[in-house]
C-alpha cells in the first residue's frame, strides 16, 4: 500500500462528486482494488433524461486503452516465435507504406506500438474529422462503417512528421497497421486474436473487440454524451495538434446523446468494450507481468519520453501503456492505460505489483486531466498535481 489510509473511499467519492458538479461530467464511476478489498463508487447519471444513476457492471467503451490490448497481442505472438517487434512493416505488409514519403523498410512494429513511427496524428486527419466534426455531420455519418482499406488509406493520407524512432507523436494509424499485421501473421481476425491471447486467458466474460457493424452495447450500460464538436463553420482541415482546443464549441451547449454510433474507425487503436471490474483484471495482468512472458513484459514497459508530443502531461509511454513521472507522484510508481472518444473516457492506473488499482470512467469524453488526477490523489495519497 502507498498510504496508511489505504484507499480513502470518502476522498475518492468527493473527487467523483467534484467531477459532476464542477466539470459537468454527466456520470462517473470508480472501481478500486487494494489491500482493503474492492470498492465501487459513482456520481451523476447514466441517463440525463431519466436520471438513472450509474451502476456497477456497466459495459463501456475503453477507447485507446484498447491500444494496450493490441500491444499485448503482438507481444504474445512474439513470444510464440511468430514475429518480432523489430520486424519492419514492409516484411508483413509489403507496399503498404510506399506512399506519401513513408518507407516501410524503416518503420518497425516497435515504432508502431510506441507511437514513434513518424506517422502523422491520424485522429486529426480531415478525412476522418470532417465526418464527425459538427453535430450535423455527426448525425449524417454516425453509422458509417470503416473498412481496413479505408483505414490504411487514412493512415498514409498525410506525409511523415519525423524520422522513425526520433520522436513521439500519438497516432492511431500505427495501431491500425499493428492490427493488420496481427491478421496477416495469424490468418485470424484481430478480434479473434485478442480473444485468444487476452480475453480467454484472463477468464473475461464481458470484454470483447467491438464488431465493425455493432453500434450499441450489452445491458447494462450508461448513455454516452458528447460535446466534442467543432464550432459551426470551422474547417476540420485547419485543426492542428496545437490549435484544436480553440476550434471546438463553446462550453455551455447541452451534450449530444452519442450512445448509438459506429466506432469501426477505432479498430486496433481502441475499439474494445469492457466493464470497470474486468478492466481492473486486465490492467493488473498487464502491469504485474502475469499475462506475458518476462521478456515481452519488459518490452511493454520500456518507457520513452513523450515530450513535445501534445499528449498526457507528466507521463512516459511504452507499448500501448504509460507511466507517471514520479516527480509529480511523490515517488509512487504508477502505471496506466487509458483513452477517450466521443461519449466515453476510461483510465486504469495502479502499482506495478497489481495490488492497488483504480479504474475511472466517465460517460463523456476527456474534459480535463484534473478528473483523473484528483481520483489518483485520493487513492494513492500522491500530492496535488499542479498546472493541469
Amino acid at each position: 500500500m502507498t498510504n496508511s489510509a489505504s484507499s480513502n473511499r470518502e476522498q475518492i467519492q468527493q473527487a467523483l462528486d467534484w467531477a459532476v458538479a464542477e466539470v459537468a461530467v454527466p456520470g462517473i464511476v470508480a472501481e478500486v482494488r487494494d489491500a482493503d478489498g474492492t470498492w465501487f463508487g459513482s456520481a451523476g447519471a447514466a441517463d440525463l433524461v431519466s436520471g438513472l444513476p450509474r451502476q456497477e457492471g456497466e459495459h463501456v467503451h475503453v477507447g485507446s486503452a484498447g491500444k494496450a490490448f493490441t500491444a499485448a497481442t503482438v507481444l504474445q505472438l512474439e513470444a510464440e516465435g511468430r514475429l518480432s517487434i523489430e520486424d519492419t512493416v514492409e516484411r508483413w505488409l509489403p507496399g503498404a507504406l510506399n506512399v506519401n514519403g513513408y518507407d516501410g523498410n524503416k518503420i518497425t512494429i516497435r515504432h508502431l506500438l510506441s507511437n514513434t513511427s513518424g506517422l502523422f496524428v491520424t485522429g486529426l486527419a480531415p478525412e476522418l474529422s470532417s465526418r464527425y466534426a459538427t453535430r450535423s455531420t455527426f448525425a449524417e455519418h454516425r453509422f458509417d462503417t470503416w473498412t481496413l482499406d479505408e483505414l490504411l488509406e487514412l493512415t498514409v493520407s498525410q506525409p511523415p512528421i519525423h524520422e522513425p524512432g526520433t520522436a513521439f507523436a500519438y497516432s492511431n494509424g500505427g495501431f491500425y497497421l499493428a492490427g493488420m499485421i496481427i491478421e496477416k501473421v495469424t490468418g485470424n481476425t484481430y478480434a479473434e486474436e485478442v480473444a485468444r491471447t487476452i480475453v480467454q486467458p484472463l477468464g473475461l466474460t464481458h470484454t470483447y473487440v467491438r464488431p465493425a457493424d455493432e453500434t450499441g452495447y450489452p445491458e447494462p450500460h450508461p448513455k454516452g454524451y458528447s460535446s466534442l464538436f467543432l464550432k459551426d463553420g470551422a474547417d476540420p482541415a485547419a485543426v492542428t495538434a496545437d490549435n484544436w482546443e480553440s476550434m471546438f464549441e463553446e462550453p455551455g451547449l447541452p451534450p449530444l446523446d452519442v450512445t448509438e454510433y459506429n466506432s469501426s474507425w477505432a479498430y486496433a487503436a481502441g475499439n474494445v468494450i469492457s466493464t470497470t471490474g474486468e478492466m481492473l483484471r486486465v490492467f493488473n495482468a498487464f502491469a504485474s507481468g502475469s499475462l506475458l512472458p518476462p521478456a515481452q513484459h519488459r518490452e511493454m514497459w520500456t518507457m520513452l519520453s513523450t515530450e513535445g508530443g501534445n499528449w498526457m502531461p507528466h507521463a512516459t509511454y511504452g507499448l500501448g501503456v504509460f507511466e507517471l513521472d514520479r516527480a509529480v507522484t511523490g515517488g509512487v510508481h504508477l502505471r496506466g492505460i487509458g483513452g477517450s472518444m466521443q461519449g466515453s473516457h476510461l483510465a486504469a492506473v495502479g502499482t506495478p505489483d497489481g495490488e492497488q488499482t483504480i479504474v475511472v470512467h466517465t460517460n463523456t469524453e476527456f474534459k480535463t486531466w484534473k478528473v483523473l488526477f484528483k481520483a489518483l490523489e485520493a487513492e494513492f495519497g500522491i500530492p496535488p498535481v499542479q498546472g493541469l
